[in-house]
């Protein structure tokens, strides 16, 4: 759900959607998302002073079913 979640989000803010690209993985304390954009999108996903990065943790964070979880979301 947090990788589908994930990556609607950043279809809707890229200009090239086909190059959106998620993986998910899981350790012993956290789901680590991945997240991969054509780079001349970069800056939409992330934002001025990352605010727009930071917006989409707080919409994992409060979504997630993984209550004693931590989920991180890196952006590259």
């Amino acid at each position: 759900m947090e990788r589908e979640l994930v990556n609607y989000i950043a279809q809707q803010l890229v200009s090239d959607r086909e190059s959106v690209e998620v993986r998910s993985r899981m350790t012993r304390d956290a789901l680590i998302l991945e997240l991969k954009v054509a780079p001349e999108d970069m800056g939409r996903i992330i934002g001025r002073n990352g605010s727009v990065a930071n917006a989409i943790r707080s919409v994992l964070r409060a979504s997630t079913r993984l209550r004693d979880k931590r989920i991180l979301l890196d952006i590259d």
